[in-house]
């Protein structure tokens, strides 16, 4: 009984030698009484017992490794700490197995060494501005030295970069006197186009305020310009009518009695409101006056009886 459970053991043994199974993300390297003998993809497969076995298994899906943070020298001689994470995929599974040893160690120390040469070639201010082209460039270089590897780098990205405390402090002084510096020029220019604006406003003022001082004077030159026709409108009007008047008959006889009216009723006017007596400066004139103001007063007379 004892003999028949080894017998099956041992035929478990060997079917289990005879056959393997590779899942589909992996792919297997056979080898033959040590020596490649050929790769296995995924699949169910038959193996000589005891000759044939599957030397190596790689992983054929896109692979996620983390790159240890490190110290880096920037050209400008800051210290900054770096890390990052590389994407790569096995592409040949005979160079992967006999190319390098441990691609995966490989990958990182050369992901490391590209990333630290790639730092030191640039400023501090640059390895933030051009991380994208920092990347890029690493992707560049590690993929062209793990070529006999059968690794193919995808893509590179790094994660942090740290600069030194004693850095940081001197960035953030830097930051704000930045800040000052744009705050500062923001508030001249400000105040620049504030005192713009003013005088524009200013300008603006006096132009409008002189433009209505001259309408206003043209008004009033039109005003005084139309009263001034009209006055000299009416006057000619009146003396046309006194003249046609006075060629009528007994117009001229009435003219004369009017103006010696008014010359009366004048001199009367100065008599009451003078604080001096007023007398003409010849007795032959108010003589000729009432002399003239008799004549009138006859000939009126006459008229009136013819």
């Amino acid at each position: 009984m004892d003999i028949l459970t080894i017998l099956i053991l041992i035929v478990i043994f060997i079917l289990w030698k005879m056959f393997v199974i590779i899942p589909m993300r992996e792919s297997g390297i056979k080898e033959r009484l040590g020596k490649f003998a050929g790769i296995l993809q995924p699949g169910f497969h038959f193996l000589v017992p005891f000759i044939d076995r599957v030397a190596y298994r790689h992983e054929m899906r896109e692979q996620v490794l983390d790159i240890p943070s490190q110290r880096c020298i920037t050209r400008d001689n800051v210290e900054v700490e770096v890390d990052g994470l590389v994407y790569l995929k096995v592409v040949d599974s005979f160079k992967a197995s006999y190319g390098i040893g441990n691609y995966i160690t490989a990958a990182i120390s050369l992901a490391q060494t590209t990333m630290r040469s790639e730092i030191g070639k640039l400023d501090l201010d640059d390895t933030f501005r051009e991380r994208e082209k920092v990347n890029d460039k690493i992707v560049e270089e590690i993929d062209k030295a793990s070529d006999p590897w059968g690794i193919k780098f995808i893509r590179y990205e790094i994660r942090n970069i740290d600069p030194s405390a004693t850095m940081l402090d001197t960035m953030e002084k830097q930051m704000e006197a930045e800040r000052q510096k744009r705050a500062d020029i923001t508030l001249a220019i400000g105040e620049r186009e504030s005192r713009v604006n003013t005088s524009m406003g200013e300008r603006q003022e006096a132009i409008n305020v002189s433009e209505g001082e001259k309408q206003r004077m043209i008004n009033e030159a039109a005003g005084r310009a139309s009263e001034i026709k009209l006055i000299a409108d009416a006057t000619a009007s009146g003396i046309a009518r006194i003249a046609e008047a006075i060629r009528k008959p007994g117009g001229d006889l009435a003219y004369r009695t009017r103006l010696v009216e008014q010359y009366i009723e004048e001199f009367g006017k100065i008599v009451k409101t003078a604080d001096i007596s007023v007398v003409p400066n010849e007795l032959a004139n108010i003589k000729g006056v009432f002399e003239g103001i008799a004549g009138l007063k006859d000939g009126i007379t006459q008229g009136a009886g013819k």
